[in-house]
């Protein structure tokens, strides 16, 4: 497998697989399940915890 070769399949099928990982990684964390999770993640800087 020659550089051009190569760097033509990374070219297109890079571009798609990177596009369906954005997609599934977005989508994930928009699904209803994760909800209460995303929300004490997103609150979780302002809680006052003493660890020691």
């Amino acid at each position: 497998m020659s550089y051009e070769t190569f760097r033509s399949f990374a070219d297109s099928w890079g571009l798609v697989l990177m596009g369906v990982a954005w997609f599934a990684f977005v989508g994930w964390a928009f699904l209803p399940r994760n909800r209460k999770r995303v929300q004490d993640a997103s609150t979780m800087i302002f809680e006052d915890r003493d660890d020691g």
